[in-house]
Order: structure tokens, then C-alpha cells, then sequence
């Protein structure tokens, strides 16, 4: 029997964030203006609503939840899920959700990655002029590709070697993210919303103004009930 994924192309909140998400929250609001941020927002609820709505409507037992920026399972990765839905985090709520009918949370990450990314967006996000903010973007935007190319295929790994023959998994990722380039071929892969479509918004979101009636519609699509 074939191996079956559900591939979730997430959007971050603020809470999901940790630290950095109030940094970004506070970029975001001066560079889209309050009246887009606050719209930004609610496509962004919508949007996990509408994937909330969707794992509601189906059987979990025994499939294998794959989290990004997830480094740990068992008691301890448990243990983030929960610290996590306590900061508001409707991705971790969803996970818990999950969990409490039955799905596994699975180690996803390295550590050791995860963490060489978060210390890159906080020499952005600390920098203490200008000078220091450009320099350090410029840096993370050198190292961006490989970190996140190593990071997908320890993920697609880490699929490949705990999703058994006939099992079900769920992952939720980045957009950004490709991590089914990496996934074993015979792996059956079902996008929960349009990868494409989500990467499209978020390019398009800053050229609001130029690209309103194509950003509206994909906030449509984003907010919209998921297919089964």
C-alpha cells in the first residue's frame, strides 16, 4: 500500500514566532500600512479556520504530524506543542487538537538547523542601526537557499524513515519550504491549499496596490473551506 501525505503550506503568525514574531509584526505594520497589515491578518485566521475545518472533518488516528521547526517528539516535543498553543498559535492548536484524536507528533527538524536560521533573522530583527540590519540581511539572504535546502531534506527524510508502507502523514510547512522535491517518489502527496498559490500571495502581498484584484482573489482562495 502506498504512503500517503497531507501537505499543509502554512503561514506563520505572530505567536508562532516566538520572539522574532513581534519584530515582524512591527515591520509588517510599517511597511503595509495598518489598514493592509489588519487585512493581512484576517487572511491569516481565515486561512488556518478554513485548515482547521478540514482536519475536523476527517479521521486522524494513528497518522504521523511533521511540523516545522519541530525538533523533538514524545514528552519533550509535547511539552513545545503546548508552550506553543499557549501563545495563541492556531498551527500547535491544530497539532493538539490532532494529537488528542489519536495522530503521533513526529520529530521533523535538526536542531542544529533550526537554530542556525533563528540566530540569522535575530541579527536582523536586533540590529542596532541600519547599517548592521542591511549587512546582516545581506548575509542571510547569501546562506537562505542552502540552510533551507539542508533543512528540506532532513525533513523528507525524517518522512521517508518513520511514515511506514500504508501510513498517513501530515505536514505542515513553510510555502517557502520545498520539501516534496526531496520526498521518496511512491510517497502520494495531497496539497491541503495550492503551494503555489500560497507562495503567490505572499510575493504579491507588499505590491498590494498594483496587484489588488489578483491579491484579493488569493485571499478568497487562502480563506475558502479546503477540498476534501
Amino acid at each position: 500500500m502506498a504512503r500517503r501525505l497531507l501537505y499543509v503550506p502554512i503561514i506563520h503568525t505572530e505567536a508562532d514566532l516566538g520572539s522574532v514574531g513581534e519584530d515582524i509584526a512591527k515591520r509588517g505594520l510599517r511597511e503595509f500600512g495598518e489598514t493592509l497589515w489588519k487585512r493581512h491578518q484576517e487572511t491569516v485566521l481565515g486561512f488556518w479556520d478554513a485548515i482547521a475545518g478540514y482536519f475536523d472533518s476527517i479521521e486522524v488516528s494513528g497518522f504521523k504530524v511533521f511540523q516545522d521547526g519541530m525538533v523533538a517528539d514524545g514528552e519533550t516535543g509535547m511539552t513545545i506543542v503546548q508552550e506553543v498553543v499557549k501563545t495563541g498559535s492556531r498551527n500547535y492548536q491544530i497539532i493538539s487538537e490532532l494529537i488528542r484524536k489519536g495522530a503521533i507528533l513526529v520529530k521533523t527538524e535538526d536542531i542544529n538547523l533550526v537554530r542556525e536560521e533563528r540566530d540569522w533573522i535575530l541579527r536582523i530583527t536586533q540590529a542596532k542601526n541600519r547599517a548592521q540590519k542591511l549587512d546582516a540581511a545581506l548575509k542571510y539572504k547569501l546562506a537562505k537557499n542552502n540552510l533551507l535546502e539542508k533543512r528540506d531534506k532532513f525533513i523528507a527524510k525524517q518522512i521517508d524513515d518513520t511514515l511506514q508502507e500504508g501510513g498517513m502523514g501530515i505536514l505542515f510547512v513553510g510555502a517557502f519550504h520545498n520539501v516534496r522535491k526531496w520526498l521518496q517518489k511512491e510517497i502520494a502527496v495531497k496539497e491541503i491549499k495550492d503551494i503555489h498559490k500560497v507562495k503567490e500571495y505572499h510575493k504579491l502581498l507588499p505590491f498590494y496596490r498594483s496587484n489588488r484584484e489578483r491579491v484579493e482573489r488569493l485571499r478568497m482562495y487562502l480563506m475558502d473551506t479546503c477540498e476534501r
